[in-house]
């Protein structure tokens, strides 16, 4: 079990001329993997039957993407969505790692992410004056992929989630208090919330993160 902050690329390391996938145990019913690639190597191009969505924690990836092997870069903190029945293939020259997430239900997906695209997920959310904004990309009943965007000054208060998650620091840096201790987390950080786990989370200025919200 993985207490307080930390990084997806210590969670599933690169090794060297090795692939690694790790299954990262939040969910039961839909697949949430972590996937490390070391330099020079890839995975041949396949498809899913179902909608997938690649999101980029370290290094560089190159996505080869339908019939034609279209190339697109997943770098970190960038989303790239692949719908099912397209081809997809990985290459990777410096070493990578990234987080694969497929459901077994169909997804709902926010019209602003176009398939076969990568997009960097800090864009995607603005800020709004003395608010917290928040902005669905992905849903169904059985899970939730949101973005967040803090304002200076404003938190969110101590609460419990329906089911386990996953926060990822997209910009700037915050203190995310679980279960009576409190957690510093900026740029690149992940949290992990097991179900009903008491947290809130104060923003230290203007502050975006990820959530992957497991409704099961």
């Amino acid at each position: 079990m993985i207490s307080g902050a930390y990084r997806v690329s210590q969670q599933c390391p690169i090794r060297g001329h090795m692939t690694v996938s790790r299954s990262t145990g939040l969910s039961n019913l839909n697949s949430v993997t972590w996937f490390s690639l070391g330099a020079d190597t890839s995975i041949s191009r396949e498809s899913y039957d179902r909608l997938v969505l690649y999101i980029g924690d370290f290094g560089h990836a190159e996505f080869l993407i339908g019939d034609r092997g279209r190339r697109t870069i997943l770098e970190p903190g960038s989303l790239l969505v692949v719908h099912g029945g397209t081809l997809c293939g990985v290459e990777c020259k410096t070493g990578a790692v990234y987080t694969e997430i497929i459901t077994k239900k169909e997804l709902n997906m926010n019209d602003i992410v176009k398939s076969g695209k990568a997009v960097h997920l800090k864009e995607l959310i603005s800020y709004e004056a003395n608010s917290i904004a928040n902005l669905d990309i992905a849903k169904n009943d059985t899970m939730k992929f949101a973005l967040m965007a803090f304002a200076e000054g404003t938190c969110l208060q101590p609460h419990r989630a329906p089911g386990p998650a996953i926060v990822t620091v997209l910009e700037g840096s915050a203190v995310i208090s679980y279960e009576g201790s409190d957690y510093h987390v900026s740029a690149g950080d992940s949290f992990r919330f097991d179900k009903n786990g008491l947290h809130s989370v104060t923003a230290d200025g203007p502050f975006k993160m990820s959530l992957l919200l497991v409704l099961e």
